[in-house]
């Protein structure tokens, strides 16, 4: 069946563009694509990033994370369990706080989605160029393979993706455990002291960071029109998937503080790979590079169907432009494929141009999934009845607390939210 029913009617006619969803995604496939979203490329190079800012006091950064994963979380799967709906996080605020508020929300989550298929496709290059000894300026190109083939993957249709989602989830959960399991004999104790050498600033810089790493629970909410059973399926995938995120990413962070595995821009990008140097009788390079290759290829390919969903939704409702809302004949939305893979495109041409890596980019997605999510348990406090509130206030009040570690670095939503402001007065 085809994933979108979709027709499209001329503007002045009166009519708008209306989609009926096909609900083809079951529990483990929503799962799948939970953890594929979730546990991305951010496993691979984030615990070496926020080591390098925090120390050994990243620990801490991932408890909060996860902690605050939650509220958000849960929060995520109500609300699409409510509002089934491609739009996600446009639809949330257009309905709490107007049309101008889904126009903003939606570009935020939209860019932010569509730039982190630079970072996560560019660092299964850093891990691919590491095992093969090439120079780390060809890993753009190894990125711009896996951002083709999971483009490749959602033009056939969610049908065929979420299959091959599942696979690559199972295969995630067993190469992390892998990792954590041949690190255990290497973990010193020296090696968390000092264990907060950059202070409380240094924690907070890396939660804002791990927002990047925390940010799929939105990106499954376009996807909601597509479950079956979405009151009972999002909230059990939600609930797994917590359980399954909570433990292999805190074992990863634990793996590389524990065996020193950071410190410097070059080992943070493959600090998995200096973890199981040596174990498995494996080339370590090798065996990591194929992990990174596996995971960083369900996460792109998780984002591109999510984010092409959120852009088919803006341009269905005139907050985008409308080409988006166009579909293939497999129900697939063409143009917002494209239009996410271009994006991730050009991220990954600047790379390979520039030399910009992925802690160019990373600070842009971890941003705006900040402001964003804000918006979202904003949206859900107004929207949602009686206790159902308490888990998005929670939530509201531990991202409020951490927004001001980002600094000057809030320029990024404000400047996206006046193009989107922008465009709607131009359409008016």
């Amino acid at each position: 069946m085809p994933l979108l029913v979709v027709a499209a009617v001329g503007r002045n006619s009166g009519m708008t563009l209306t989609a009926t969803p096909a609900r083809t995604i079951g529990l483990w496939q929503g799962t799948a694509l939970y953890v594929c979203a979730i546990l991305g490329a951010g496993v691979l190079v984030l615990p070496g990033q926020v080591a390098s800012l925090a120390g050994p006091a990243s620990l801490l950064a991932w408890v909060f994370s996860i902690v605050l994963s939650v509220p958000l979380a849960f929060t995520f799967a109500r609300l699409a369990s409510v509002y089934p709906d491609a739009g996600g996080i446009a639809v949330y605020a257009a309905a709490a706080f107007g049309r101008a508020a889904g126009a903003v929300s939606g570009w935020w989550y939209f860019i932010a989605g569509s730039v982190g298929q630079t970072i996560v496709p560019l660092t299964a290059g850093y891990y691919i160029t590491d095992a093969t000894g090439l120079p780390t300026s060809a890993a753009p190109a190894f990125g711009a393979l896996i951002l083709g083939a999971a483009v490749v993957i959602t033009l056939a249709g969610t049908q065929i993706g979420s299959r091959i989602q599942v696979l690559l989830s199972a295969g995630v959960c067993v190469l992390l455990t892998m990792a954590i399991v041949a690190a255990v004999p290497q973990l010193r104790w020296d090696a968390y002291t000092p264990f907060a050498p950059h202070g409380v600033g240094g924690i907070g810089v890396a939660v804002v960071i791990l927002f990047f790493a925390f940010s799929g629970w939105e990106a499954i909410s376009h996807l909601s029109a597509e479950f079956r059973d979405p009151q009972r399926t999002l909230h059990l995938a939600t609930l797994i998937t917590l359980f399954v995120v909570a433990v292999l990413y805190l074992g990863v962070a634990v793996a590389v503080v524990g065996t020193s595995s950071y410190g410097s821009p070059e080992l943070d990008n493959v600090s998995l790979a200096r973890v199981v140097s040596g174990r498995f009788g494996l080339s370590p390079a090798v065996a990591l590079a194929l992990a990174a290759t596996v995971i960083c290829w369900g996460t792109t390919t998780a984002f591109v169907a999510s984010i092409s969903r959120l852009g088919f939704a803006l341009g269905r409702d005139g907050l985008a432009p409308r080409a988006l809302a166009r579909v293939n004949r497999r129900g697939a939305p063409d143009v917002g494929v494209l239009a996410v893979a271009g994006i991730g495109a050009a991220g990954l041409a600047g790379s390979a141009a520039f030399g910009w890596g992925t802690s160019t980019f990373v600070y842009i997605p971890s941003t705006l999934a900040l402001t964003t999510y804000l918006v979202a348990t904003a949206a859900a406090i107004r929207l949602l009845p009686g206790r159902q509130k308490i888990l998005p206030a929670i939530g509201f009040v531990l991202i409020l607390a951490v927004t001001p570690s980002a600094g000057w670095h809030l320029v990024i939503p404000v400047i996206v939210a006046a193009a989107a402001l922008v465009y709607q007065r131009q359409k008016i």
